[in-house]
């Protein structure tokens, strides 16, 4: 998340109480959409949690989700109830400062038979901090519980001394290979060009095999990577981001949805293809940026999607709904902000996408999740996980 949206964060919930007051915050009650669109709501599944950032499924038949806490805990859920016992805790090794900490979570897609699974976290000293990625295992005695010594470190990224855009996704596409989103390191308009640099990790959507090594590293460069021969960092899948929050795979299509949060004007939904320029910091947007006009949009790839920051000033990336709660969703793409906490979604017609206000929750969501069965769930950054369902 961007600078005026953290800013936006320690504001809100300095005044948590004055919100719920005012009729926003955790003690609101949404307020139902009109017309036509879907009638839904929000529905508690547990609370407790400190500073939630995302939520995931194992895909194991399980039906348990997991939720990334930013201190450096992933917390479990089973049927409704928050696990006393962490998952995993490496809050030694994270460090927690504005935009960093324990920031994404990814289930290999065999989980159910390997147990692996992988994190992506913040550590070392503000001035000097470093991105990890890396693997743990749960353990075979307890599946509610994984191994802290098993971590094996594949890849590490050193970051600017800034405490925001570090990204912090983690995704399995339907190739098998892990893909990781990295902010463009911070700083008022990507002051050092990360987001054009393809020499650099930094304002990237990364793409590796996990499952292979090669040349000395932890994991393997695919084939058809777009820099695999040369002329940039062969990790890079696509590049131009500011700070991609959120992304998934549609998995009826398997296009991957990003949202990349703006900087003082717009956001931005993308549609991530291999190699593709997505513009930071040239454009932010549809709009230039640097310059502020008349910039060469040559060879940029646009988003489907942008809104200004009179409706929210922090891009949640969500997911294609293909659950069956909610059938008037199906095919829909949900998605959210920080700041403002609307849930809108977006159709397609004729390759142009609108967008339509589902929800007006009133409050932080950090994250969007799904579950197994495609069912959306809403991470309240104050401490809450919820469902999405039909009201």
């Amino acid at each position: 998340m961007g600078q005026k949206a953290s800013i936006q964060l320690v504001l809100s919930l300095a005044c948590l109480a004055c919100f719920a007051a005012c009729g926003g915050g955790s003690s609101a009650t949404p307020t139902p959409p009109k017309g036509s669109t879907p009638a839904v709501t929000l529905s508690s599944v547990a609370t407790g949690f400190t500073t939630p950032l995302d939520v995931q499924s194992p895909g194991d038949g399980s039906d348990r989700l997991f939720v990334v806490e930013q201190g450096g805990k992933i917390r479990g859920v089973k049927a409704g109830s928050l696990l006393p016992t962490p998952f995993l805790d490496i809050s030694s090794k994270v460090t927690v400062n504005g935009e960093m900490g324990l920031l994404g979570l990814a289930f290999h897609p065999s989980y159910e038979t390997n147990r692996r699974f992988y994190v992506n976290y913040v550590r070392g000293s503000t001035s000097e901090p470093q991105t990890v990625i890396a693997e743990y295992q749960a353990l075979i005695t307890n599946p509610d519980q994984a191994d802290p010594a098993s971590e094996r470190i594949l890849l590490t990224v050193n970051q600017p001394g800034q405490t925001n855009h570090k990204g912090g996704q983690l995704a399995f596409g339907p190739d098998g290979f892990l893909y990781i989103g990295l902010g463009d390191g911070g700083g008022t308009g990507d002051p050092d060009g990360n987001g054009q640099d393809v020499t650099t990790l930094l304002g990237k959507v990364l793409r590796i095999d996990i499952d292979h090594t090669s040349s000395g590293l932890q994991y393997a460069i695919p084939a058809d990577n777009p820099f695999s021969a040369g002329g940039g960092a062969p990790e890079i899948w696509a590049y131009g981001f500011r700070n991609p929050w959120r992304f998934s795979f549609d998995i009826s299509s398997s296009r991957l949805f990003l949202g990349d949060v703006g900087q003082d004007q717009f956001e931005e939904v993308d549609i991530v293809q291999g190699g593709a320029n997505y513009g930071w910091n040239t454009m932010e947007g549809l709009h230039c940026f640097n310059p502020s006009s008349g910039c060469n949009m040559s060879g940029l790839t646009l988003p489907i999607l942008e809104y200004n920051h009179s409706e929210g000033a922090a891009v949640i990336g969500g997911f294609v709904y293909r659950g069956s709660t909610i059938p008037e969703l199906a095919g829909s793409y949900v998605m959210a902000d920080f700041v403002s906490g609307r849930i809108w979604y977006a159709t397609e017609s004729s390759g142009t996408w609108a967008r339509t206000l589902l929800l007006s929750t009133g409050r932080n969501i950090s994250s969007l999740g799904r579950d197994a069965s495609g069912e959306i769930y809403v991470v309240d950054y104050t401490g809450s996980l919820l469902k999405v369902v039909p009201q």
